[in-house]
């Protein structure tokens, strides 16, 4: 029994530190004299002559990390600092590694996978360091596809990581190192249909409509919950349905966010079409962005139109 045990932890070992299928070390960009400060670990495979980027179809397992067609590809990168990946570059020492866009801070284009990514930087490279080969483990990158719309129709989605890093002073000089990697999502034809991405109208609009255009920096998600509203993942059905707007005017207009039965009184559908009675209701949403798709809006409105259910799906909605 025990050596069977002893046989088990060396398998899970070896899975654990495994080379990922398709991985590579690649610099992200700039003069090659300094590429070498930060280099990425991703499956890239675009363009083909000279690969750095990743293009990935919907659960291909050679780039897509979770092996399924779900709507979303999840991409798996590890950041290394000191590489020694290419002989040309000799710089060694980096003092700072900074990801575009990782902080929660009401940046518009924060992300929680560059916050993540830059956690793992934090955390294992831990800079300034002049330890040549120093890697992260490897952060999953989400990209979803847009759609579906219309008539089930799906396009790709791509998402660009930037770093940018510096050197401690080597030879009197400071080096600057840019780097980037996007990360594309191609659907699949085959699976671009709501009953095989979702599990009920709910569950779509929470993956297609506040994941994406809600839950964000500055809005609803659970740093800022504008309104005094959270629309993550777990949270959203109890912050709108029956629940007394934060504002004034529909507040006092008897609206609920929601009102199961009345889009006429559901705050959230005025807010989302912007047909809203006066400026005191406030501005549509998403604020500073293009309306919502409306095959989308329909969504909200069946959905709400329907009796607002947690689960299930409401004809038309799928």
């Amino acid at each position: 029994m025990e050596n069977a045990r002893v046989g088990i932890v060396a398998i899970v070992l070896l899975a654990a530190f495994a080379p990922r299928a398709g991985a590579a070390v690649v610099g992200g960009g700039g003069s090659t004299t300094r590429d070498c400060l930060v280099v990425f670990d991703a499956a890239v495979n675009l363009p083909a002559a000279k690969p750095k980027h990743v293009r990935c179809t919907d659960g291909d397992p050679t780039c897509d990390s979770d092996g399924v067609a779900n709507g979303v590809c999840s991409f798996a990168l590890a950041v290394c600092a000191n590489s020694t990946f290419n002989p040309s570059c000799t710089l060694n020492g980096v003092e700072s590694i900074v990801v575009d866009h990782a902080q929660d801070n009401g940046d518009p284009k924060f992300d929680p996978d560059f916050q993540a990514v830059q956690g793992s930087i934090n955390a294992q490279i831990d800079p300034p360091t002049t330890q040549a080969d120093l890697c992260t483990t490897a952060t999953t990158i989400t990209v979803p596809i847009k759609g579906p719309v219309g008539n089930n129709r799906c396009s790709p989605r791509r998402k660009k990581l930037a770093v940018t890093s510096f050197s401690e002073v080597i030879d009197g000089k400071i080096y600057k190192d840019t780097d980037k990697i996007k990360f594309t999502c191609v659907p699949d034809p085959n699976v671009c249909d709501p009953q095989l991405l979702y599990s009920g109208t709910f569950d779509r609009m929470q993956r297609q409509i506040f994941n994406q255009s809600c839950a964000l920096s500055g809005c609803h998600d659970s740093q800022t919950q504008a309104g005094n509203m959270l629309l993550d993942s777990g949270a959203s059905y109890g912050n709108l349905v029956n629940v007394t707007p934060n504002n004034f005017a529909a507040n006092g207009a008897g609206w609920k966010r929601v009102d199961p039965g009345s889009t006429a009184t559901s705050f959230i559908f005025h807010k989302i079409t912007g047909d809203l009675p006066n400026a005191t209701y406030g501005e549509r949403m998403p604020l500073n962005k293009a309306k919502l798709n409306k095959t989308l809006r329909d969504v909200i409105e069946l959905w709400i139109a329907a009796g607002a259910p947690q689960v299930g799906w409401v004809p038309g909605t799928d």
